[in-house]
C-alpha cells in the first residue's frame, strides 16, 4: 500500500469536493475536474476525501499515490493558488504583457511573442521579474518552463531567464598561458 496514498486529505472552508461517473471535481475560487486514475476509488467523509487502492498490485499502489497528490495540489490550488517567479538578467533584456500574450526583448533578432494559456495570470514587475500564477499546478509550472526555455541561463555570464530561487554555478572563462 502507498504511503502517501494513506495520507487523507483535509478539505478546508470554502472548498467543496465531488466525485462522481469516475471524475472528481474541486470548487473553490475556481474549479478544477480530473479523471481518477485507473485501480483507484476515493471518497469524501466529513471534511477529508480518502483514496484507495483496488487491489494490492504494484500498479495499483502507484496509481494510489498519484491520485492523491493529484487532488492534494487541486485542493491547494482552488484554495490558495500556485506561483513560480521568473527574473531576467542581462542588459537590454526586457519583458511586458500586452493582453494575452508576454512580449519578450531576449537579444535576438526579433521579439518573441507569448501565448498565456488559458487559467494562468502572468505579470511583469519593474524589477524585471515574470511571476506566473494560476490555480492548476502543472499549467503553472509548464508555463514557467517555457518561458524559461527561450533563453535559458548560460553559464559564463548567467545571463537569460531563471528561476528567482535557481543557483547557477558560473564557468571561469578562458586563461590566456
Amino acid at each position: 500500500m502507498s504511503r502517501i496514498g494513506k495520507k487523507p486529505i483535509d478539505i478546508p472552508s470554502g472548498v467543496k469536493v465531488t466525485i462522481a461517473d469516475g471524475n472528481i471535481v474541486v470548487e473553490g475560487k475556481e474549479k478544477l475536474s480530473m479523471a481518477m486514475p485507473p485501480h483507484v476509488t476515493a471518497e469524501v467523509k466529513e471534511n477529508q476525501v480518502l483514496v484507495s487502492a483496488a487491489d494490492e498490485t504494484r500498479k495499483a499502489n502507484a496509481m494510489h499515490g498519484l491520485a492523491r497528490s493529484l487532488i492534494q495540489n487541486m485542493v491547494i490550488g482552488v484554495s490558495q493558488g500556485f506561483r513560480k517567479e521568473l527574473q531576467i538578467v542581462g542588459i537590454g533584456y526586457k519583458a511586458a504583457v500586452a493582453g494575452s500574450k508576454l512580449n519578450l526583448s531576449l537579444g535576438y533578432s526579433h521579439p518573441i511573442e507569448f501565448a498565456i494559456p488559458a487559467g494562468v495570470k502572468v505579470t511583469v514587475t519593474p524589477e524585471n521579474k515574470i511571476m506566473v500564477e494560476g490555480c492548476d499546478k502543472q499549467l503553472v509550472g509548464e508555463t514557467a518552463a517555457q518561458i524559461r526555455r527561450f533563453r535559458k541561463p548560460e553559464p559564463y555570464k548567467g545571463k537569460g531567464i531563471r528561476y528567482v530561487d535557481e543557483r547557477i554555478v558560473l564557468k571561469e572563462g578562458k586563461s590566456v598561458g
